[in-house]
């Protein structure tokens, strides 16, 4: 049945929060609602208080497009909130958004699947770096378990510099992931309603893509087609759905992978709320196959009639 824009209702959009990456999540929201307003939807943007959230049934919203970021928002707590109230809302679901906010824990059910993913240890106050090396090897990624877009994420290089870079993490995360360093080319794929888009081959000009390379960075390489061999990039999307799967995703989303010298792919993480800003990456995708961005906002709408 074709739905039309009047078919949904008032639509909340969530955007702001409180977490980490609140900058980010304000600029997702305003393009979405944006795109909403240009496709008829009767849309109101609402920077997210807890307060809020919990009255948007009262408040006569009919379904929700969530554009929050971080904690609070991708981490399962909105989900949840949503649902008490009987309201559809865009994206996975509450264990779900649980799990994939956690790459410790996501990690570990990829393992469980035999799904490839780099070596990892949580670190801990007063762990031993020598013995995190000797697991691990030179360099490694440290980053806090339960927050995205690299936000207190180092690359260290010397044993003497760990310490410094659990540090930085803690400030975000009382879990902190050690990961093994794939010397190869990161990769992203979008999935939208169970179908994989084209892969983005990310070539940050810093040493890793991190927060700047993200959001600031005007030179920042984005490479789509890819440049992998169709049918490796084949191989590379069906592991990507297969690892979203996994984790009991639903809607949209995007997979961050690394393939190495040896054209192996490795799992990093899910994004179940991924940016929708102007140098994200799951509207690059959805141009790549013809989708334009009032078309990705509009199906992504559709993806609350999943959880309805």
């Amino acid at each position: 049945m074709t739905r039309s824009a009047q078919d949904m209702g008032r639509v909340a959009v969530l955007y702001g929060g409180w977490s980490a990456e609140r900058e980010v999540s304000l600029q997702s929201g305003a393009e979405a609602f944006a795109a909403l307003q240009r496709l008829g939807v009767d849309a109101s943007l609402i920077d997210a208080t807890p307060e809020q959230v919990l009255g948007l049934k009262a408040a006569g919203f009919d379904r929700v497009f969530i554009a929050l970021h971080g904690r609070g928002g991708e981490d399962g707590t909105v989900q949840a909130a949503l649902a008490l109230q009987g309201l559809p809302y865009t994206g996975c679901g509450v264990a779900a958004s649980a799990l994939a906010m956690s790459k410790a824990q996501t990690k570990r059910i990829w393992r469980a699947e035999k799904l490839p993913t780099p070596r990892s240890v949580l670190l801990r106050a007063g762990f031993d770096p020598a013995g995190v090396v000797a697991e691990l090897g030179l360099p490694i990624f440290v980053k806090p378990a339960s927050e995205g877009s690299s936000i207190g994420m180092s690359k260290v290089s010397r044993v003497e510099d760990l310490a410094a870079a659990y540090a930085a993490a803690a400030q975000f995360d009382e879990q902190v992931l050690a990961e093994q360093f794939i010397d190869g080319l990161e990769y992203t794929a979008t999935i939208l309603d169970g179908e994989v888009l084209p892969l983005i081959r990310v070539q940050p000009q810093a040493e890793f893509y991190d927060y700047h390379a993200k959001y600031q960075a005007e030179d920042t390489g984005y490479h789509c087609p890819c440049g992998l061999p169709a049918e490796q990039e084949q191989r590379c999307a069906a592991l990507a759905l297969e690892a979203f799967d996994a984790v009991g995703g639903r809607g949209w989303g995007r997979v961050d992978l690394f393939v190495d010298q040896q054209g192996q792919p490795w799992l990093l993480e899910v994004n179940t709320v991924p940016g929708l800003t102007t140098h994200s990456l799951v509207p690059m995708a959805a141009r790549a196959t013809g989708i334009d961005f009032d078309q990705l906002i509009w199906r992504i709408l559709l993806t609350s009639e999943e959880g309805a």
